[in-house]
């Protein structure tokens, strides 16, 4: 039997279920997912091994113009991902329009040496005539070696599109250990987990402006695990937002951080937060690359 291993790269619009996507394929959490744009903010490597595959896939920001020195980063990396991989996947939304966005981001595929599949996404969210006229839509975008339409959610066509992906890899070994889903360290997972809970309910504005950093991780006598982080804001207006009436709000992101994080580390673990201001750190060189952009 041959053996194909390779990467794979999702591209779309922010917001357009990418992240859903990968932990979809790879059948556990591996990214943050919101319905905030700009959510994910990191290359993140999922890893898919079957008895005749391997496929990484790379989970990228979403491509878009930038206004920020930080939106220029995020599209550096989807750039920087893009020349590597082995095929990559445009993911549309079964319930928007194609607009100016995606028709932004297929120009820039059609330079690509790789192989794109077109991939509709969410197609849990509308109607059967909906999802055929986004097809038809779609095709007309490009050039595109295969379009499939998934949802997701409920497991709809997510095998189907695994063996698409797969029938575009070169023969080669496998890449990673088998028991292996992310090639991501521990730390940065744990702040991703904690930018999730700190995005729910947030207004607009709030979203692109929280960073999250580990500031030591350690254990009590007891073996009960500590883990200390710090929540990055841009203005002492937001601060308020995030604190909430009598601490209430930055509470509940506690509440919800610790789940995530005691069901990927299976352990119990007190997390202590605390919320900080780097005034305009989207703008600025120096706290962009403390933060880790």
């Amino acid at each position: 039997m041959t053996y194909r291993s390779g990467f794979c790269c999702f591209v779309g619009r922010p917001n357009a279920g990418k992240s859903t996507l990968t932990n979809a394929l790879v059948g556990t959490k591996i990214v943050i997912t919101s319905d905030k744009p700009q959510t994910t903010r990191h290359a993140v490597r999922g890893i898919l091994t079957r008895e005749d595959a391997q496929l990484v896939l790379v989970d990228t920001p979403g491509l878009h113009r930038p206004r920020t020195l930080l939106g220029q980063r995020l599209n550096d990396v989807v750039r920087s991902t893009l020349a590597e991989v082995d095929v990559v996947g445009l993911c549309v939304p079964a319930d928007q329009r194609i607009g100016p966005g995606d028709r932004f981001i297929a120009a820039e595929l059609a330079e690509l040496r790789a192989p794109v599949i077109a991939v509709v996404t969410k197609t849990d969210a509308t109607s059967k005539q909906r999802v055929a006229e986004q097809l038809v839509a779609l095709s007309r975008l490009g050039e595109f070696a295969d379009i499939v339409p998934v949802s997701a959610v409920d497991g709809s066509q997510v095998d189907l599109l695994a063996d698409l992906l797969v029938g575009h890899l070169p023969e080669g070994p496998m890449l990673y250990p088998d028991d292996v889903t992310t090639d991501n360290d521990d730390e940065t997972r744990l702040a991703e987990l904690i930018r999730e809970a700190s995005l729910e309910g947030v207004r607009d504005e709030l979203p692109h402006s929280i960073a999250v950093t580990i500031d030591e991780v350690t254990r009590r006598d007891s073996g009960l695990l500590e883990v200390f982080a710090t929540i990055h804001l841009e203005r002492d207006s937001q601060k308020g937002i995030v604190i909430g009436p009598k601490g209430s709000r930055l509470q509940r992101i506690g509440t919800d951080a610790r789940a995530g994080i005691e069901a990927l580390l299976g352990e119990r673990v007190h997390l202590a937060l605390h919320v900080a201001v780097e005034r305009d750190w989207q703008r600025d060189p120096k706290k962009l690359d403390r933060l880790g952009f």
